[in-house]
């Protein structure tokens, strides 16, 4: 795909405060994108800067090969929708969605044609006379949503998008804007904090950091091969172990761990050659709770030589979250483990209890070393 947003060594300062931070970035045409990263990050800074309301001190905004670097909002093709809706509390649902179109000049016959379209795209079918206050929060986000799209943006930005919703809403909607930008083949540029809704939702994403790009990839190549501690803990739940390399052969890798006591094995090499300390990334659903009482031996993890990537501890806490389990598991070192267990049957989470000493480990392929 060719790129349809080409962001060239982009930085914006704020006083002292260097918000974003000599930021390259190109997004392909029909992306849906997400800006990914804590409050303070710099990523809402970055989306307004897309949009125009914000001139960077440095670099250079190309959008469909044209510079929009200095071109105001409302000359640029794009659209936004915003955390907070921003609709207009004296205007129908019509009258909100049709605005743009009346500022631009467009003929009445050509506005209503293109409203009744929007409308029925975003499921607002007879919804066109009511005001903002007679609806729900998940209808104005609709409406908010159909006001980007009539103008039949380029790209469209999305503020935090869902986050004004309760949980059950936000899934719902989700799986809305998934669709539509399938349907409608435009390129969405979100921003959010929340990591299930980047990775439920965008084809990929950037953690920012401080202003900077730490790392762009798809939601699997984030959660599964993060290139940091930081984007490990930020993507998800995550237990880090550090440790020095023992042995690095290009089809598995031994890493001391001496905190825990034990060695860990790898069906892979680290990559990562002369880094004598690191740490073990090993995600809580690819970790094994087993039976330690009655003098039960250890385990022998799949892909791995006796003795390998287990840990012995006791189960402290429980949290029952219907579809899974997540187990806290303080090890005989005193540090806690998370381990989460997927609910298969009525009965799962009866299997282990609290204080219940345990074996814990996981295979030869679940883990990830970061150097940093």
């Amino acid at each position: 795909m060719s790129a349809l947003i080409e962001i060239e060594g982009v930085t914006k300062r704020f006083g002292a405060i260097v918000a974003v931070d000599d930021v390259t970035l190109n997004i392909a045409e029909g992306e849906f994108f997400a800006l990914l990263g804590p409050s303070g990050c710099g990523k809402t800074t970055l989306l307004r800067l897309l949009a125009g309301f914000e001139t960077p001190n440095v670099g250079r905004i190309r959008i469909d090969g044209r510079d929009q670097t200095r071109v105001p909002p409302h000359r640029r093709p794009v659209n936004m929708v915003f955390q907070s809706y921003a609709l207009f509390p004296h205007l129908s649902v019509r009258g909100n969605v049709e605005y743009g179109l009346k500022v631009a000049g467009v003929p009445p016959a050509e506005r209503r044609r293109r409203v009744d379209e929007v409308l029925a795209l975003v499921q607002l079918e007879g919804l066109a006379d009511r005001m903002p206050d007679q609806l729900s929060g998940g209808q104005r986000q609709r409406v908010a949503l159909a006001r980007a799209l009539v103008k039949r943006p380029r790209v469209v930005l999305l503020d935090e998008p869902l986050s004004a919703l309760d949980a059950k809403l936000r899934e719902e909607l989700r799986f809305e804007l998934s669709r539509l930008q399938h349907h409608l083949g435009l390129t969405f540029v979100m921003v959010t904090h929340d990591q299930d809704e980047a990775l439920a939702l965008a084809t990929r994403c950037a953690v920012m950091h401080r202003g900077a790009l730490v790392q762009v990839g798809t939601p699997a190549e984030l959660y599964e091969f993060p290139a940091s501690r930081l984007v490990a803990e930020f993507i998800g739940a995550v237990n880090l172990f550090e440790g020095r390399v023992i042995t690095d052969a290009p089809d598995h890798a031994v890493i001391d761990l001496p905190g825990e006591g034990i060695r860990a094995w790898l069906d892979h090499g680290t990559g990562l050659p002369g880094v004598p300390r690191l740490w073990l990334a090993v995600r809580p659903e690819k970790m094994e709770l087993h039976k330690r009482a009655g003098g039960r031996p250890a385990p022998r993890m799949e892909g791995t030589p006796p003795g390998h990537n287990v840990l012995a501890g006791t189960i402290r806490e429980i949290a029952y979250l219907g579809s899974e389990s997540v187990f806290d598991v303080e090890l005989e070192t005193g540090r806690r483990v998370r381990v989460i267990r997927p609910n298969l049957t009525h009965w799962d989470q009866e299997d282990f209890g609290r204080d219940e000493p345990v074996w814990l480990g996981w295979h030869a392929e679940a883990a990830v070393v970061l150097a940093r």
